[in-house]
């Protein structure tokens, strides 16, 4: 029996691939035209990522394609290629950022993001290359601080991978799942589906280089929590709290929930916001309108830094809603203050890690 590559084709074009419900022929899968040795035959396939979950029943209906519509005594050799290399496991991702940093509250509405964005803007005006991730999937509010609600996000190949390429603005690049989802619209997921989400962020993202990845993360404890805590080495997490009983009620539950003993991870410090309002027209005035030194009552309680107490201030909440975080204006009172934080993060920081003899 002579055999011709049209033979081994047309064999390949009954088997049909569960990833486009087409068969291998028409899918494009077939990278090159089969190989003819008497009664060899070499076929290559080419899948998406070699961590298709139809590579091995599609490699043997291949096969068993070929011996059926051909020749059972065809010898068949199938060798796989791929479009995208599979993300590294967790142990390997994100190598080259250095130190990976969670804000954290146990409360909603107490000026978490606006710590976050203002804190990672805070540590490149100090020299440091910073990466921003909102890890708010439910309800993400990165994009709309940084003036960027509209902005289209795109992927680029890089070793194999496609990489999705973050957004860059006031010296930091950022994601968020607020650039794949319409601004009013609720993302109604699963649990499943927002980790899966998160995952990609954190994996499939061209983060490069960085000193500092800031990650923005939801209020309370929840699966996000457990999937950042399983699937990134944090370097610590710094807990944002009002100084009001309540919130400081769940920012022990936040503190607990990091220095649990299977977590472990080291809570770098408290950041007090709100600590007072100051009126314009009575700068000498505070009013401690969420109660007095909470925070830093707690931090001492529980043995931790106390990195900042920042006031009320109305220019912080116009200019987060605006898209034109306050740190940007390094010469600003509030700008000053974030500038503050940053630094106290980093001392901090440096200071685990000469303990550690890193």
């Amino acid at each position: 029996m002579t055999l011709y590559p049209k033979l081994i084709m047309d064999a390949l074009a009954t088997v049909t691939y569960a990833g486009t419900k087409k068969n291998l022929v028409d899918s494009g899968m077939v990278a090159d035209t089969p190989s003819i040795n008497g009664m060899k035959v070499k076929v290559v396939l080419e899948f998406p990522r070699d961590t298709d979950p139809f590579l091995k029943s599609t490699v043997k209906a291949a096969e068993a394609a070929i011996h059926y519509h051909v020749s059972k005594d065809v010898e068949v050799e199938i060798v796989t290629e791929f479009k995208s290399k599979a993300r590294p496991k967790d142990e390997d991702l994100l190598p080259g950022v250095k130190h990976i940093v969670a804000v954290s509250s146990g409360k909603g509405g107490v000026g978490k993001s606006t710590i976050a964005v203002n804190m990672a803007i805070a540590l490149a005006r100090l020299g440091y290359s910073v990466g921003l991730l909102d890890t708010d999937i439910f309800g993400p509010s990165i994009p709309k601080m940084l003036g960027v609600e509209h902005e289209k996000v795109y992927a680029v190949n890089k070793d194999g991978r496609d990489l999705i390429v973050p957004v860059e603005k006031y010296g930091i690049k950022f994601l968020s799942i607020g650039f794949f989802v319409a601004p009013t619209t609720a993302t109604l997921w699963r649990g499943g589906m927002a980790c899966n989400a998160l995952k990609q962020l954190i994996a499939d993202a061209d983060w490069g280089e960085l000193d500092y990845l800031i990650l923005d993360t939801p209020p309370g404890t929840s699966d996000i929590h457990l999937t950042l805590l399983q699937t990134l080495h944090l370097t610590g997490a710094v807990i944002v709290s009002t100084p009001q009983q309540v919130a400081l009620a769940d920012a022990r539950k936040g503190i607990d929930m990091y220095q649990n003993e299977k977590v472990n991870v080291p809570i770098l410090g408290l950041v007090e916001n709100m600590a007072w309002f100051t009126p314009a027209e009575l700068p000498e005035n505070r009013y401690y309108i969420f109660g007095r030194e909470g925070c830093k009552r707690l931090a001492q309680e529980m043995g931790v830094p106390l990195l900042a107490q920042l006031p009320l201030v109305q220019s912080v909440c116009d200019n987060g809603d605006q898209g034109t975080p306050v740190a940007a204006n390094a010469d600003s009172m509030s700008g000053q203050a974030f500038l503050s934080l940053a630094q106290a993060v980093v001392t901090v920081v440096n200071r685990n890690a000469a303990n550690k003899g890193v």
